[in-house]
C-alpha cells in the first residue's frame, strides 16, 4: 500500500475526522538522462562551495535565508517545526462554496483523502453533506515546507483534496484582450458546432500522443531500425471567412458524428435481448 503523505484531522465545527493523504496523480513522461556526447557517461550533478570548491555530500548542506547580498540567515527543521501553525496537522473547514466560483486556475494539485478508521462516520456524514448541498469545503493544511490553500470535495463516495494557489500567485495576463463584434448567425453556426460536439467528458478517450510517438523512436532505435515518422498534415490557415469556417466545421462533425454512431437498423438490433438478435451461419462472414 502507499505511503501516507500527510496524517492528520479535519475539524469541521467542534467535529474531528482523523485522515490520511495520497497523492492521486502521477506524470507518465518519459525521462531522459543526461550524457557525455564523447562515450555516453551520465552526467552526474556535483554539490559545489562556490567559496572553496569543495564537492559537498547531503549532510554538508543547510538552509539559509538571503535576506541582503551574501547575507543569510539559517533555518534547520527544528526551527521549523516550532512554527506555531495549526494547519501542519488540522485542516479546518472555514468556508463552504459552490465548486463552479473556484476558478481552475487556483487548482495546483490533488490528493485523495482517506478516513483513519475512527474518523469513518463522521466522514461519511461530511461527504454526504457536501454531495447533497453540492458545495466545496475551503480551509489550510501545511504540507512539508508551505501552508496552501485547499478544497475539500466529494468523488465517488469519498473526499478529494486540492491545493489551491493564493490569490498573489495568480499572473494577471499582461495583454488585453481587444473587443470584436460577433455576428448573430456567426454565433448560431458557431452553437450547431457545439452542439454536435457536446458530450459526456471521457477522460479514457485521450492519449498522450507526444509520449506514445516518442515511445515508437526509442523502440525503433533500440531494435536498430530508423523511425519513419508518418507525413504530417498540414496545418490550417487562420480562416478568412469566419462563416465559411463554422459551416464546413458543422458539416465536418456531422460526418464523423454519422461515421461514429450506430444506424437506426443497427440501434433496434442492439435493443433487442441477446437471444433474440439474429445470428450469423456458421461460414458466413
Amino acid at each position: 500500500m502507499a505511503r501516507a503523505l500527510w496524517r492528520g484531522t479535519i475539524s469541521f465545527g467542534m467535529v474531528t475526522i482523523p485522515v490520511r493523504l495520497f497523492t492521486a496523480t502521477e506524470s507518465q513522461d518519459i525521462s531522459f538522462r543526461q550524457l557525455h556526447a564523447a562515450d555516453n557517461s551520465p552526467i552526474k550533478l556535483v554539490r559545489r562551495c562556490s567559496s572553496d570548491g569543495k564537492d559537498l555530500e547531503t549532510d554538508e548542506i543547510v538552509k539559509g535565508y538571503e535576506y541582503a547580498k551574501d547575507r543569510y540567515i539559517l533555518v534547520d527543521e527544528s526551527d521549523l517545526e516550532k512554527l506555531p501553525i495549526p494547519s501542519k496537522h488540522t485542516i479546518e473547514l472555514t468556508a463552504f462554496v459552490a465548486s463552479e466560483e473556484i476558478d481552475p486556475v487556483f487548482y495546483e494539485k490533488s490528493y485523495h483523502v482517506e478516513p483513519e478508521e475512527l474518523g469513518r462516520k463522521p466522514f461519511a456524514l461530511l461527504v454526504k453533506a457536501l454531495e447533497e448541498k453540492k458545495l466545496n469545503a475551503v480551509g489550510k493544511i501545511a504540507i512539508r515546507t508551505k501552508e496552501r490553500l485547499c478544497s475539500l470535495r466529494p468523488r465517488n463516495g469519498s473526499l478529494m483534496l486540492e491545493t489551491l494557489f493564493y490569490s498573489d500567485e495568480i499572473k494577471p495576463p499582461d495583454f488585453e484582450t481587444p473587443e470584436v463584434k460577433v455576428s448573430e448567425a456567426e454565433m448560431k453556426v458557431a452553437y450547431a458546432l457545439i452542439d454536435l460536439l457536446h458530450e459526456p467528458f471521457d477522460p479514457t478517450k485521450y492519449r498522450d500522443e507526444y509520449r506514445e510517438g516518442l515511445m515508437s523512436i526509442i523502440e525503433a532505435k533500440l531494435e536498430g531500425h530508423e523511425f519513419v515518422a508518418p507525413e504530417e498534415p498540414a496545418a490550417a490557415a487562420p480562416a478568412v471567412d469566419l462563416m465559411a469556417a463554422l459551416r464546413a466545421s458543422v458539416e465536418a462533425a456531422k460526418k464523423r458524428k454519422g461515421e461514429a454512431e450506430p444506424s437506426p437498423a443497427q440501434k433496434r438490433e442492439q435493443a433487442k435481448p441477446a437471444r433474440a438478435r439474429k445470428k450469423t451461419p456458421a461460414g458466413v462472414s
